[in-house]
């Protein structure tokens, strides 16, 4: 329920009075937010404002007047632990966490009428990596993305800061870090120092969790800034106290926009958007975001990245073989080495090398996290191998995938339909299992089906071992045969696809199976997919392990969320929600036939 008061009589200018509000985030705590309506009875569209570390919305306010775009609501947060929002000060769970506040601030101002297309969003410093990660992340349709002196990279003054508390956190648990910069190394502004040293709102002291993940989730973006296909504005504050400009070069420099500025504001301070000469700022954001409402750059067509994007190019380099007596040759040869040996004593390794490292029998293994082996010395080698970060990624997975099967069965319910359920490539099923045990009024059916004759085999034993009923079966199918799909009767009401698009570089074995699965599947009908937008072993696996098609090396073209999104709604759905892990690595989604 939206919560709102006026925070003021309408003066009489034409000064926009901010309506004040509230919604429960995604865990449940809730988010202060301010909206300015648009004066024109028909908005043009909103624009979102995101504050800097340590600070909240109301420092942000004066940019609803001095933008002068009257046709436009304006909308700007206290992100959680900061101002007037809930939370212990300074703190969020994790870096992933406050991204997903964005994804639910969006859907929040959508009760507004404005969907993602009708948004653009202004962010700075902190907010601008916010900001930067949810376009990464979630791959939304928005019109643009001004990012204004972006935190890629803090300049901690003390040598090995980073590290430091890094280390400490290790040790010790969270912490929290004071703020240690002035208001007076922020902006020339002498109203705006004053303000900030005396508003009671100023956070300054932020959790050593959020710290350590900015730098790597910043790392992340950077790097991959060509899945950021919309139109994006970079502003650079030219004497920057606080952060450094080379990430943000590279960033501009990365950036896969068809439309994409970088300006750089000779003495400027940190503060971009509240410096004394701001004004120069302005001037350069209020035609950029006029242009994109007006006349908005047309969407970069993504479905061909199999044969002309830059993750085919990553992954021709990673099937590349190497010279064996290089450097990089004799590293990843001793890799392999090791691997082979640990799978002397580790269960895990020993089931990866005969059945590959992707199959669904590793998989299984990877969701029930006991360590096996042979003796003390086997069981520590099969928990770092479990412990790996991509595997950790994956039972996260697991539990994305059971709250949205859990989600979509109760949705169906709710809407009256039995619910069919089909998974199109289940391994040995045991997520699935796993999460129609936990809803709370089971499904018609559940169709599960493997194109491995060993999968349905061990699957078909864990219904048999669960003592399921009838309507619970596994069968043997390829997930790429569209005509078997789009026959299968009952018609499915969910679909699941879950860990297998990710497996197959081609995008046009994707869309026949997709298309497949539309051909069967009436409107309102939904589908869970997964995807794995970025991995940061990808070179480890693919020198190191091999996978289930003839012990091949296991080399993955990561699909950018754009991508497979794009995928997704050419075959005829339309996305409705989203998780993704706090690494950035998988992704479950949930489509509406339409």
């Amino acid at each position: 329920m939206i919560h709102q008061t006026i925070a003021a009589a309408a003066p009489a200018t034409l000064e926009r009075v901010a309506q004040e509000r509230t919604f429960k985030t995604h865990d449940g705590t809730e988010i202060f937010y301010r909206c300015w309506p648009a004066l024109g009875p028909t908005p043009k569209g909103a624009i979102l404002l995101f504050h800097r570390g340590h600070e909240h919305g109301g420092r942000m306010a004066h940019l609803v007047d001095e933008l002068a775009m009257p046709d436009h609501a304006f909308y700007a947060w206290d992100a959680r632990g900061n101002g007037r929002s809930a939370g212990e000060r300074g703190y969020a769970p994790s870096f992933a966490a406050l991204v997903r506040d964005i994804d639910c601030l969006v859907r929040e101002i959508g009760r507004d009428g404005f969907g993602q297309h009708d948004i653009a969003l202004i962010a700075q410093s902190f907010g601008a990596v916010l900001a930067a990660a949810w376009v990464h992340d979630y791959a939304p349709d928005i019109r643009a993305l001004v990012v204004a002196s972006p935190a890629f990279s803090v300049k901690l003054y003390v040598p090995f800061a980073k590290e430091g508390i890094a280390l400490w956190q290790k040790l010790k648990g969270r912490f929290f870090v004071n703020s240690y910069v002035k208001a007076k190394f922020l902006t020339h502004d002498a109203e705006r120092i004053a303000s900030f040293d005396a508003d009671p709102l100023i956070t300054r002291p932020i959790a050593s969790n959020i710290l350590v993940e900015l730098y790597d989730h910043a790392a992340r973006i950077v790097a991959d800034a060509r899945a950021i296909t919309v139109p994006t504005q970079l502003l650079i504050s030219g004497s920057d106290w606080v952060v450094r400009h080379a990430p943000q070069h590279e960033f501009f420099v990365n950036l896969g926009s068809s439309a994409k500025e970088r300006h750089v504001l000779p003495g400027f301070f940190h503060d971009t958007l509240g410096e004394r000469d701001r004004k120069q700022a302005l001037d350069l954001i209020r035609p950029f975001l006029e242009k994109q409402f007006a006349a908005p750059e047309k969407t970069i067509d993504l479905t061909s990245a199999d044969r002309v994007g830059y993750t085919r190019d990553e992954a021709e380099k990673l099937a590349s073989p190497l010279a064996l007596l290089s450097p990089k040759g004799l590293y990843w040869a001793m890799s392999r080495a090791s691997i082979r040996i640990g799978a002397w004593l580790s269960s895990g390794m020993k089931t990866g090398i005969a059945t590959g490292f992707d199959s669904g029998s590793t998989l299984d293994y990877v969701y029930e996290n006991e360590a096996r082996g042979t003796g003390f010395i086997g069981r520590m080698i099969d928990r770092t191998f479990l412990d790996a970060i991509g595997w950790r990624g994956i039972r996260q997975r697991k539990l994305h995938l059971e709250e949205l099967i859990g989600n979509a069965v109760a949705s169906l319910k709710a809407g009256g339909r039995p619910v069919h359920m089909l998974d199109i490539a289940a391994g040995h099923g045991r997520y699935v299992l796993d999460a129609v045990a936990k809803c709370a009024e089971p499904p018609a059916s559940v169709r599960l089906q493997d194109y491995s004759e060993l999968n349905v085999g061990l699957g078909s034993k864990l219904i048999a071992e669960r003592n399921l009923p009838t309507s619970v079966t596994f069968h043997r199918a390829d997930a790429f045969d569209a005509k078997m799909l789009a026959g299968l009767r009952p018609a499915p009401d969910l679909a699941i696809v879950s860990g297998l698009y990710e497996l197959f570089a081609d995008n046009t074995m994707i869309s026949r199976s997709l298309g497949g699965l539309a051909s069967a599947m009436q409107p309102g009908s939904l589908l869970i997919y997964t995807n794995q937008p970025w991995h940061p072993q990808l070179e480890m696996i693919a020198r190191s392990l091999t996978s289930h098609r003839g012990g091949q090396a296991w080399v993955m073209r990561r699909r950018t969320q754009g991508e497979m999104d794009q995928l997704v709604t050419a075959a005829g759905f339309e996305k409705i929600d989203q998780r993704i892990d706090q690494w950035g690595i998988f992704t479950v989604s949930v489509a509406r036939r339409v």
